[in-house]
């Protein structure tokens, strides 16, 4: 049975360059010769061999979520994005030991790669699932929800897909919220003030469970675009 640490990236640091291995691509940090690869295609037998819709979480951490969402709908591509390879490597084995055939993960910055890899109008929904807040306003400049990665997940959708947003963090939401507002063509799905509380069928994550236990509210926004 494959562990975790089987997982490794099979050149050195000055060798890096974007991969693709056993249904995990790596996409190095500090790489910028992303037009050498070029736009994915997910009918390719090392990603999914099929033109089922594709679902892409972001800031898919160990996998918990996504692993269920998948074993869940089979009838969809799933791929977790998360930007920490120790957490790539997880999602990466639980794939391989529960045979999630539907899954597959990629390490690598979310704005990378849906600017340079993912196919234009090839994604049927899309979630950011409890993103790094960045609470110090100093800090904010960081978080991944932001215009220019809205603009870029915009182009990758498909007609009539929906991105979903969880966050326990209320100034976030208000955050999410102002840049929504400034970002062309995103209508929200739910009426104001534009979000849900505590979805009772969200499904088991670790912060959801974290923060539901503390008694956190957890706020679930949901965009449509064009």
């Amino acid at each position: 049975m494959k562990k975790a640490s089987d997982l490794r990236i099979p050149f050195t640091w000055e060798e890096r360059r974007p991969i693709v291995l056993d249904r995990a691509m790596y996409i190095p940090g500090y790489y910028d010769l992303h037009d050498r690869w070029g736009r994915l295609d997910w009918a390719d037998p090392q990603f999914f061999g099929n033109d089922k819709p594709v679902v892409i979480e972001f800031c898919c951490g160990n996998g918990q979520w996504i692993g269920a969402q998948a074993q869940k709908y089979p009838d969809w591509n799933w791929i977790g994005v998360d930007r920490l390879f120790e957490r790539a490597r997880k999602v990466w084995a639980k794939i391989h030991r529960e045979n999630i055939s539907n899954l597959f993960v990629v390490c690598a910055d979310a704005l990378t790669f849906v600017r340079h890899y993912v196919p234009m109008k090839s994604v049927f929904a899309t979630h950011v699932n409890f993103p790094d807040p960045w609470p110090k306003l100093r800090h904010a400049k960081n978080r991944l929800v932001n215009r220019e990665f809205l603009g870029e997940l915009s182009a990758i959708l498909t007609p009539s897909a929906r991105a979903h947003f969880a966050t326990d963090d209320f100034p976030y939401v208000e955050w999410m919220l102002n840049e929504f507002s400034l970002s062309p063509g995103w209508k929200p799905i739910h009426p104001a003030p534009y979000y849900l509380t505590n979805i009772a069928d969200f499904g088991r994550s670790f912060f959801n469970d974290l923060w539901m236990k503390q008694g956190r509210t957890i706020y679930h926004l949901e965009y449509t675009h064009g």
